[in-house]
């Protein structure tokens, strides 16, 4: 079973990229997958915030 820190690590190593991602569609346009990936965003949020960590550093969206 994973600790708390590597639940940690792993959340902010995949929010970083879901952001990445979500950047990448709006320079493209793409709306759609924008959207689709916005709502494991928010998760990645919640599972942060949840655990302690103060993302406002990490957040590259701000939405």
């Amino acid at each position: 079973m994973p600790c708390q820190a590597d639940i940690i690590r792993d959340s902010i190593n995949e929010f970083s990229r879901v952001q990445d991602w979500m950047l990448s569609a709006k320079k493209n346009h793409d709306l759609e997958t924008y959207e689709q990936i916005y709502k494991r965003y928010i998760e990645l949020k919640v599972t942060l915030s949840t655990l302690g960590v103060n993302i406002t550093e990490l957040d590259r969206i701000k939405e």
